[in-house]
C-alpha cells in the first residue's frame, strides 16, 4: 500500500502550477490500466452492482455533496476539464484547451466539437454559459458550485465553442473547480428545471452513463451511454464504457455491506470500517484507500450560540479532544489523525500538529477561566446552567456515530455534557443553512486550499457563523492573489487563525476505503478520492 507522504506545493512554484497543483498520491487499485493487470483482456458489457452506506437525497451533481451519492450521478455528467490525481495537473475534457489572463480573471475555454447530451441536444458554449448562469440559483442545496463562482462578473459566448469566464478579481481556484462535479455540465433543458425537480428527477448530462431509475433510500440506475465518444484524456478507453449498468444499492450497516461482497451479491462496498477489514482482506476482496483532501473530519462549532462565542469554551473543546485514539479506535488502518483544518494532501497544508495536541488538564484550565465549575455529576455549571452541547450527525459513514461516542466520552472527562442527534442525510445542507445547531460533525473534500474560503468566510455562507475577522481577508486575498507563494502564506494564516481561535475543532482525516471484489478491474479514484467508473470492467 502506498503511503501518502506530506508533500506541500513549492511556495515558488508559478502560477500555472498553482493552478493546477493537487499533489495527491494514488493507494494500491486505484488505477492501472485496461488490461486488468494480467488479468485478462478488458471486455465489454455486465453490471457493476455497488453498495453505498447512504443517499444524500438528490441526484443533481450539481448539489449533491454526500461521497455516496457523489460516486454514481458523477458518472452521469462531464466537467470542461479534470485533475491527474497522480501529479494534480489540470487536463483537457469538454474542454479542449484554455487560456488564463495574467491576473486569472478571465479563463477562455475552448470546447470539444460534436459533444452530444443524452437527449440528443449538443453542447455549445451558451449551454455551459447557462449552467454557471443558474448556479447562484441553486439555493441551499448548491453551496460548493456557488462557492467556485463567486465573483463572477460575465459568463460570454466568444463563438459556438468558445466561452469565457470574467470574474470581478484574480481568482486562482477557478481551473479546478472546473474539474469538479459540482461544476459537470448539464443540458439545457435540466439547467431550466428548479433545483428541487434536478434532486427527485435527475439531470441530462453528457456522461458516459445516463440516469435510469432514482428510487430514494433505496438504489440509484445507470445506464451505459450509447454513442458515448469525449472522455477525459486520462482515461485509457476511448469511446463507450465497457460496463453495461451501474446500480448503487444503499444499504446502512457497515457489516450487512461487507457480508454482501463477501458473498458475491454485490460487487465493491463503500466506506469499509476497521471491524470489517480483516474479514474482507484476502480472498476474492481488495481493499482500496486513498487519502482526500480538503477540509478534515471535524466539528463544526456554530460561534453564534452564547456558549461558543467564548474562544475559551472552544478553545477546551479542542484540547478535550484525543485524536490519536478516535483514528486508531474508530478509523480504517492508516487514518491519521487532524494536525490542521485542512488534510495533509491539500496544497498549502500547514502542520499544527501542536496546536492540536490532546491535553486535558489544559482544556479544565480554559474551563476554569471562562466561569465553568464542575458540578455534583461532573458536568461543569455557570450561573446555574450545565454546560451541555448537541452533536448533530448524519448516517453516511459507518465511522459517525462511534468516532462521536468517543467525543462524547472525552469531553464530559473535562465537565462538558454532549448529547448525540442523527438526522437524515438529506437534512445536512439544509441544517448548516438554518444555522439550528450547536456542533455538527462533518468534512468537505476539494483538492484545493480555498475550500477554506468556501466553507468558512463571512462574506459568503457562513454556515458556522463566524464573527467578522483578520480571517476574512487572508481567505478573499488567498483566492485573489497569482503568486503562489504569497497564496501559500495567506491559506497558511487562515489555518493557524482557525484553529487557533477553535472555530472548528478538526478532528481526523477523512480517508476513503473501498472493499472492490477481484473481478472488477480498474476501478479508479479521481482527485477527490471519489471513483470514475468509465475504465472499469468486470471480467
Amino acid at each position: 500500500m502506498t503511503a501518502f507522504p506530506d508533500f506541500r506545493l513549492s511556495r515558488r512554484a508559478p502560477l500555472a502550477a498553482l493552478l493546477t497543483a493537487s499533489v495527491l498520491l494514488t493507494a494500491c487499485g486505484s488505477g492501472g490500466d485496461a488490461s486488468g493487470s494480467g488479468n485478462g483482456r478488458a471486455r465489454s458489457g455486465g453490471t457493476l452492482t455497488f453498495a453505498v452506506g447512504s443517499d444524500a437525497g438528490c441526484v443533481d451533481p450539481q448539489q449533491v455533496g454526500s461521497n455516496d451519492t457523489i460516486y454514481s450521478v458523477r458518472q452521469v455528467v462531464d466537467s470542461l476539464t479534470d485533475q491527474n490525481p497522480r501529479t494534480g495537473k489540470i487536463v483537457p475534457w469538454l474542454a479542449k484547451s484554455w487560456d488564463i489572463n495574467a491576473d486569472a480573471t478571465t479563463f477562455t475555454f475552448r470546447l470539444r466539437p460534436n459533444v452530444t447530451f443524452s437527449d440528443g441536444s449538443k453542447l455549445t458554449a451558451q449551454v455551459v454559459k447557462d449552467n454557471f448562469d443558474a448556479v447562484p440559483k441553486l439555493g441551499a442545496l448548491g453551496t460548493l458550485a456557488q462557492g467556485y463562482l463567486s465573483g463572477v462578473r460575465s459568463t460570454t459566448v466568444v463563438d459556438p465553442l468558445t466561452v469565457k469566464v470574467t470574474f470581478k478579481e484574480p481568482n486562482a481556484q477557478f481551473l479546478q473547480a472546473t474539474s469538479t462535479h459540482s461544476l459537470g455540465i448539464e443540458s439545457s433543458s435540466s439547467v431550466k428545471k428548479t433545483p428541487q425537480q434536478k434532486c427527485s428527477d435527475g439531470v441530462i448530462g453528457s456522461g458516459p452513463f445516463v440516469l435510469k431509475q432514482y428510487v430514494q433510500n433505496q438504489s440509484i440506475t445507470l445506464d451505459r451511454r450509447t454513442g458515448y465518444a469525449w472522455g477525459s484524456s486520462l482515461w485509457s478507453k476511448k469511446g463507450e464504457a465497457y460496463l453495461d449498468k451501474l446500480v448503487f444499492k444503499v444499504v446502512p450497516e457497515a457489516g450487512v455491506r461487507a457480508g454482501s461482497l463477501q458473498s458475491g451479491q454485490v460487487d465493491a462496498v463503500s466506506s469499509v470500517g476497521k471491524a470489517d477489514e480483516a474479514a474482507l482482506k484476502g480472498g476474492q476482496v481488495a481493499l482500496q484507500r486513498r487519502a482526500n483532501p480538503g477540509v478534515v473530519f471535524g466539528l463544526g462549532l456554530n460561534n453564534a450560540r452564547p456558549v461558543l462565542k467564548d474562544a475559551k469554551v472552544r478553545r477546551a473543546i479542542r484540547f478535550a479532544v484525543d485524536r490519536r485514539q478516535i483514528a486508531d479506535t474508530v478509523f480504517p488502518t492508516g487514518t491519521r489523525p487532524a494536525t490542521s483544518v485542512l488534510a495533509h494532501t491539500t496544497p498549502d497544508y500547514t502542520n499544527l500538529a501542536a496546536d492540536l495536541a490532546f491535553d486535558a488538564a489544559k482544556a479544565k484550565s480554559e474551563l476554569d477561566a471562562a466561569g465553568w465549575r464542575a458540578g455534583r455529576d461532573g458536568v461543569r455549571t455557570k450561573d446555574g446552567k450545565r454546560l451541555s452541547l448537541t452533536i448533530t450527525w448524519f448516517p453516511n459513514a459507518a465511522t459517525n456515530q462511534p468516532a462521536l461516542e468517543l467525543v462524547q466520552q472525552q469531553l464530559k472527562a473535562v465537565g462538558i455534557d454532549v448529547v448525540l442527534k442523527q438526522l437524515q442525510v438529506s437534512q445536512f445542507t439544509t441544517t448548516l443553512q438554518s444555522g439550528d445547531f450547536d456542533v455538527v460533525w462533518g468534512n468537505v473534500t476539494r483538492s484545493d486550499p480555498d475550500i477554506l474560503r468556501n466553507s468558512f468566510s463571512t462574506q459568503l455562507a457562513n454556515v458556522y457563523h463566524l464573527p467578522p475577522s483578520s480571517l476574512d481577508a487572508a481567505l478573499s486575498e488567498q483566492a485573489a492573489t497569482t503568486d503562489a507563494a504569497q497564496r501559500g502564506q495567506l491559506v497558511d494564516e487562515a489555518q493557524k487563525l482557525l484553529v487557533r481561535n477553535a472555530y472548528y475543532v478538526p478532528v481526523v482525516e477523512l480517508q476513503t476505503q473501498l472493499g472492490v471484489s477481484k473481478k472488477v478491474h480498474d476501478l479508479a479514484f479521481d482527485s477527490g478520492s471519489r471513483i470514475q467508473l468509465h475504465d472499469t470492467w468486470i471480467g
